[in-house]
């Protein structure tokens, strides 16, 4: 196997920027292990690809360290190379950090905005409730009259 991330992380990112060759990785992610002819099949009902340019994507793939084939028989057989993934995965890593603080700022600052937006909606129920003179508790309830008793009017 290549070393894929250690030694070359281009030749990784550069197999990974063609949609047919990611499109590979999925259906080897989804299936596991696959004959060529299966990959082939699954790619030419989607896209019109050629077996020799499937063929060429795979290639592309093994070499970045992303995919592994094995021989069995006259058929070779691909699946993803989860060392190859993870090792890229790794590298990409060592850049979580430079997107973590500004993410936590982020929503440190979308928070203070809702807790802002909250107070404001706060005090201008409160301001119109004083405006119109009731209560804060809002307006008191209609109590019941006792039996008997009726409306002087």
């Amino acid at each position: 196997m290549d070393a894929p991330v250690d030694g070359a992380p281009a030749r990784v990112f550069e197999a990974l920027g063609d949609p047919a060759r990611r499109r590979v990785l999925e259906l080897l992610q989804a299936g596991g292990e696959q004959p060529a002819g299966a990959v082939v099949a699954a790619l030419q009902a989607q896209a019109v690809l050629s077996q020799p340019a499937v063929s060429q994507h795979l290639r592309v793939l093994r070499e970045a360290g992303l995919v592994r084939v094995r021989p069995d028989g006259t058929r070779r057989i691909y699946a993803v190379d989860q060392d190859g993934v993870d090792a890229a995965r790794a590298w990409l890593d060592r850049f979580a950090d430079v997107f973590a603080q500004p993410l936590d700022a982020l929503a440190t600052e979308l928070a203070r905005g809702r807790r802002s937006a909250r107070a404001a909606e706060r005090a201008a129920a409160g301001s119109e409730r004083a405006a119109t003179g009731s209560d804060a508790a809002g307006p008191e309830p209609a109590r019941p009259r006792p039996r008997g008793v009726r409306d002087a009017g």
